[in-house]
């Protein structure tokens, strides 16, 4: 299963409409489940976000200090890592970014630039490279 642990609610239809999209097509794939939490003060985001991931969840924490990959190796990396575990965890912090322990937790940091995105369009982001990859792992025409 592949889960998005994201911090705040979507507010904007157009994102929701794009979210739902993504979600749809990537179900055909892969079971994808999206929770969300409350956003606050950064501590309590972290304990809320430390008490959704399992023991066994590989945890891909998005974050601007982590590694960037393009789009065939990030497939790549989803590809191997299903391999060897069954539960994958992204998690997208708040205004605030994420707690030091969450990241500790991560078995891998994630950046997709070093830019800073509106939370709800960067979770749509995500979920297109997401769906992006299995396309590519499985030699379907979309990547170009």
């Amino acid at each position: 299963m592949i889960k998005i642990l994201c911090v705040g609610k979507i507010k904007e239809q157009y994102l929701a409409d794009l979210i739902n999209d993504y979600q749809k097509r990537i179900n055909k794939y892969h079971k994808l489940e999206i929770t969300e939490i409350k956003d606050e003060c950064i501590e309590k985001e972290e304990t809320s976000l430390l008490k959704l991931i399992k023991p066994t969840d590989y945890v891909i924490s998005l974050c601007i200090e982590g590694n960037t990959y393009s789009s065939l190796e990030f497939a790549s990396l989803l590809d191997n890592t299903f391999q060897t575990n069954s539960n994958i965890a992204f998690v997208i912090g708040g205004s605030d970014g994420l707690g030091e322990q969450v990241k500790k937790r991560s078995n891998l940091k994630l950046s997709f630039s070093k830019l800073t995105f509106p939370h709800g369009l960067f979770r749509g982001i995500l979920l297109e490279q997401i769906y992006r990859a299995f396309k590519i792992n499985n030699n379907e025409t979309y990547h170009k």
